[in-house]
């Protein structure tokens, strides 16, 4: 297609012509309606001036009869810019007046009338046109009384040439706007497409350009930038979590493939075979651990759980995981309490939520023990390094503590423990899928549940913060408040 076929194909060319066409179309009416009303108007002033002409000449007719109307007449004609005036006896012979020739029949025509005429001081052959009102005297004699029209059809003939010389110069204008306007668009639409061809041919780094004007095509292009940034996150995400199940799914498929091994080589009696068996079992189930929570990230960044959102008492979740964790946390010689005394309204997941917490929770438990005083990572299998923060007091017990609270238009969800915390260079890198800080190499895990936790909260529209706790970590769910916004 040639450069002039698309441009004349563009939508902005199009809507130029129907504007034009429209505006074209009210400007020929309101000229119809100016030369109409032009017309009218003159034509009105030339019968107000005809009417009270005529009831002059008929009260000087009643005065003085034929003879001073006569008089009168032959007067007022040699005035200059004097009306047509015509006496004629009954057979149509001229009496009085100014006017040499009118079209046959003129006289006969009682009333309102055009004629064309030739008046007695204009060269021979000179007509003109006037509107003559023709009445009757008594005796038959008649009389003419008119005015020229001629001037009435100039200014009608100027209005209408002024109009089409108007309109001639909106179209030419329009239809020079309209290819400048849609010469421009179309420039920005092609450099839009030739961007995104490269996108398609798989480049995700590109972005449309945005020409900075704030217009609708700004705007869209905006948005579809941010749509590609949104993907081009998954894409990467995907490629991640592609990476990093191959890497770290191959280490405990392995062991399970030589223990298998083992037990096919080494195993003697039912007992051995039944060890190997647990074995295998317990190692399968951390895998599957591993690909539900997988499942479950997945899920919360792709919005799917969405629909399930209803409005839930956040309070009651945390009562609920603290009330499941208190024994295993006094297993491990910590001390769990649970700080929800009033409702925190939110809407959303249940169970991603509770999930969410549940393993906020586990591994608290898990680095906070005293047993453990290398590392702690705030989700199942998250490493973290120690944090120079306060140890506790000598004697101390290790303790976690769940929280619940409004605060504003917000939730805040917190779960804090006195284990050796993350340092605040680790704290945004500890939050992404299979990591797992030197320090937590140690501990079973993922490495997949600050990633759980931060799509959970970015599902809620939220937020996941780790803060130092002095000593230990504070890792807070931040969710949009949902009901009346009272702090607590």
């Amino acid at each position: 297609m040639t450069a002039l076929g698309k441009l004349l194909r563009t939508t902005a060319f199009r809507l130029t012509l129907v504007y034009l066409a429209l505006f074209a179309l009210y400007a020929a009416l309101l000229l119809f309606f100016f030369a109409f009303n032009a017309r009218w108007l003159i034509t009105e002033q030339i019968t107000t001036t005809v009417n009270n002409e005529v009831r002059g000449l008929n009260a000087q007719f009643e005065a003085g009869g034929i003879g001073r109307l006569s008089t009168i007449i032959e007067l007022r004609s040699r005035r200059p810019g004097s009306s047509l005036y015509l006496v004629a006896t009954p057979d149509g012979r001229g009496l009085a007046g100014n006017v040499a020739s009118l079209d046959a029949g003129i006289l006969g025509q009682i009333g309102w009338v055009e004629t064309s005429y030739q008046r007695l001081d204009s060269p021979e052959g000179n007509e003109h046109h006037a509107l003559v009102l023709v009445s009757q005297l008594p005796g038959g004699f008649h009389l003419l009384v008119g005015r020229d029209i001629e001037e009435r059809q100039r200014i009608y003939d100027i209005i209408v040439t002024a109009g089409r010389w108007s309109i001639a110069a909106v179209v030419v204008l329009g239809l020079g706007g309209g290819f400048f306007v849609s010469r421009h668009i179309l420039r920005r639409v092609d450099a839009i497409t030739d961007k995104a061809q490269t996108i398609a041919a798989g480049d995700l780094s590109q972005r449309l350009p945005v020409a900075g004007t704030g217009d609708e095509i700004d705007r869209l292009t905006f948005n579809f930038n941010a749509m590609l940034d949104r993907i081009e996150s998954l894409m990467r995400g995907f490629k991640e979590v592609s990476d990093n199940v191959a890497h770290d799914l191959k280490t405990p498929l392995t062991r399970l493939r030589n223990r298998c091994e083992a037990a096919l080589r080494n195993a003697r009696t039912d007992a051995d075979y039944r060890a190997a068996l647990d074995a295998t079992i317990e190692e399968s189930e951390g895998l599957i651990r591993t690909f539900d929570a997988l499942l479950m990230i997945a899920r919360a960044e792709s919005g799917e759980a969405a629909r399930g959102m209803v409005e839930l008492d956040a309070a009651e979740i945390a009562r609920g995981v603290g009330e499941l964790y208190e024994p295993v946390a006094e297993e491990k010689g910590l001390r769990l309490a649970v700080d929800a005394p009033v409702p925190t309204l939110v809407r959303g997941h249940r169970e991603l939520i509770s999930q969410a917490l549940a393993n906020l929770v586990d591994n608290a438990i898990k680095y906070a023990a005293p047993a453990q005083p290398a590392a702690e990572l705030a989700l199942a299998g998250a490493g973290e390094a120690p944090a120079p923060s306060v140890a506790p007091a000598v004697g101390a017990t290790p303790s976690i503590t769940v929280m619940a609270r409004n605060d504003g238009d917000r939730v805040v969800l917190t779960i804090a423990d006195s284990g050796p915390g993350i340092p605040p260079a680790s704290r945004a890198y500890a939050v992404e899928r299979f990591v797992r800080l030197e320090q937590s190499r140690s501990q079973p895990g993922s490495g997949l549940g600050l990633s759980l936790a931060s799509a959970v909260a970015h599902l809620h529209h939220g937020e996941l913060k780790l803060e130092d706790n002095a000593p230990g970590l504070k890792a807070m769910i931040i969710l949009p408040r949902a009901g009346p916004q009272v702090s607590s």
